[in-house]
């Protein structure tokens, strides 16, 4: 059995060595070692032989079979590069031809400008907040200092779904969430992105928006703090030259409020159309944590101070990419996502 063993090897060898094609080689392969290969059949009629005959020939048929399929491997090796080289040798690359192009994705403008705003309060310290987009009345009107018959109701023109259950006006829901979720009168530095919905359609409203929230609440904040904080933000997104003015206004979770106004990114504060011929464009609202929203949520107002603010991601998108329809960000036209 042993000289049989041999003679198969010897003879799969000397074929090996001759084969001049990748074709040729595989066909050995399979002659020697597929499934009705000789020394596949050889393992199979195992069984006619002694107990005490059958581990020496199964040793002797695997050796010979991981021989012969070492030199397969080798040969093939050897073959794939020599076609290579010849390939290489008779055939000829027009380097004048154009090349394939290749199609890259690109990443929305929209959640670009969230990313760069989120990095900029990244780096102030502030952490990352997030909350539901079918919010309850309880947390989007009431935690908030929205009495039951106030007018600011009205002005959100929310979706209301079914009783108490809404679709989120803007993110600052995420204000009570968080203060609730803690043990009263613990620090809070947060931002809190996300998609908000309320029944507007034009060229500068959007039935579904971004808004990013931020509060800062603990003890000693002042409106200064405020300032300071938004000013930053402000120079960081739109660039150190630009100005910074803020206006009394009314929210009803803030108190005293403001809104914040940017120096025209169009005419640098000369005035244009754009901005009304102002030199000024409002971006975002802001002002103190007001005490009902903190004793509503569990905090201390006497121990406790914070300030809050909230700014729509379109209109920040819109004022640094320069574009004069927000309906452009929601229509998927290849072309237009392209620019940016």
């Amino acid at each position: 059995m042993q000289e049989k063993i041999s003679t198969i090897v010897a003879s799969a060898l000397e074929q090996i060595k001759n084969t001049s094609n990748v074709k040729q080689l595989q066909d050995l392969r399979v002659e020697y070692l597929g499934k009705k290969g000789e020394l596949t059949l050889l393992l199979r009629a195992l069984g006619t032989l002694s107990p005490e005959e059958r581990p020496k020939v199964g040793g002797w048929v695997n050796e010979a079979k991981e021989q012969i399929s070492g030199l397969l491997d080798e040969k093939q090796i050897e073959l794939k590069k020599n076609e290579l080289e010849e390939k290489l040798s008779t055939e000829t690359l027009d380097i004048s031809l154009p090349g394939i192009p290749v199609s890259t994705g690109k990443i929305h403008p929209i959640i670009q400008t969230l990313r760069d705003i989120e990095d900029i309060f990244f780096g102030l310290g502030f952490s990352l907040a997030n909350g539901p987009e079918m919010e309850l009345e309880e947390y989007n009107f009431d935690r908030l200092n929205f009495l039951k018959d106030h007018p600011a109701r009205d002005m959100q023109d929310t979706f209301f779904i079914e009783g108490p259950v809404l679709l989120r006006t803007h993110t600052s829901p995420v204000q009570a969430r968080t203060l609730s979720s803690l043990t009263p009168d613990t620090p809070v530095r947060i931002i809190a992105p996300g998609k908000v919905f309320r029944r507007d359609y034009d060229a500068t409203h959007s039935p579904m928006f971004h808004q990013v929230e931020g509060l800062v609440v603990d003890k000693g904040i002042t409106f200064g703090d405020l300032k300071g904080t938004l000013a930053a933000f402000c120079k960081t997104i739109f660039g150190d030259d630009t100005q910074v003015r803020f206006r009394p206004s009314f929210f009803p979770f803030t108190e005293p409020s403001a809104e914040v106004d940017i120096s025209c990114v169009m005419c640098h504060g000369n005035g244009c159309r754009v901005c009304s011929h102002t030199g000024w464009l409002e971006i975002l609202g802001s002002g103190m944590v007001h005490p009902n929203v903190l004793k509503s949520n569990g905090y201390n107002p006497e121990k406790m101070t914070g300030f809050a603010f909230g700014m729509g991601v379109e209109r920040i998108a819109m004022l640094r990419m320069k574009i004069n329809d927000i309906r452009l960000f929601y229509e998927n036209d290849i072309r237009f996502l392209q620019q940016f």
